[in-house]
């Protein structure tokens, strides 16, 4: 069984299916790439599994159980965390306080006793994605790519089991991209599976396990990351036929 699996996952807004009969899996212990152009319906198949959106047929089912349809507090709850492309701390929270809200909300620790623990959660959450010295800061004053790491970092706090990124490297130096891309195989590596949306192609190779591919809709490859990026229809997917 695998750990996420979608099928036959369609959506359609108004007349237009943004996807199309997508059947999906992310095993345990992996990290799955989603690419495609741009309107592939990537960020719309997140919505359908975060809970944000409803499929107009198919299912999604998480540990074995359908999730279509629950709300994305219930899903976060039962394991599932996304960090969003455009990233929403609260900005006149310190960077501490935001992880420990996330904290606080996915163990649903609200005793005195409960937010002592969620802080020292939320510290060692810090460590890892590299926020540690700035976590007295206000969210307001950080530079774009530690918003991206606090951002990961919020999603993180909720302990979820799957955790799904959105595009965490856009808008990052190369510098920046190769720290996160590291941050995301220690995450991989502490036990959290991960199935993340990227543009950046030397991500992809670089970090996944499996990459699976969307255009108009529609899943048209996957498979392993030297497959993908050599597969005609991927490449013209991306680049056109020329």
């Amino acid at each position: 069984m695998a750990l996420l699996e979608g099928t036959g996952v369609t959506k359609y807004f108004g007349g237009l299916a943004a996807l199309l009969n997508v059947d999906f899996y992310v095993e345990e212990g992996e990290i799955v790439s989603l690419i495609g152009p741009n309107g592939s319906g990537k960020t719309t198949l997140f919505n359908l599994i975060g809970g944000h959106l409803n499929p107009t047929r198919g299912s999604i089912r998480f540990l074995g159980k359908d999730i279509s349809g629950l709300r994305p507090y219930q899903i976060c709850q039962r394991g599932i965390g996304r960090a969003f492309q455009i990233v929403s701390p609260f900005l006149n929270l310190t960077v501490l306080d935001n992880v420990t809200v996330g904290s606080l909300f996915g163990k649903g620790r609200w005793s005195a006793q409960g937010g002592k623990a969620a802080t020292q959660d939320a510290c060692q959450i810090l460590e890892l994605v590299g926020l540690a010295e700035k976590k007295k800061a206000l969210a307001r004053n950080l530079s774009i790519g530690e918003l991206k790491r606090l951002e990961v970092a919020m999603a993180l706090s909720t302990k979820p089991r799957l955790l799904l990124l959105d595009e965490v490297l856009a808008g990052l130096s190369p510098k920046g991209a190769m720290e996160i891309m590291a941050t995301i195989k220690e995450i991989r590596d502490k036990g959290v599976t991960v199935f993340v949306i990227e543009h950046v192609l030397k991500a992809v190779t670089g970090i996944s396990d499996r990459v699976m591919v969307l255009d108009q809709g529609r899943k048209i490859a996957e498979g392993r990351p030297e497959e993908i990026i050599t597969d005609r229809k991927v490449i013209e997917a991306y680049l056109g036929e020329s």
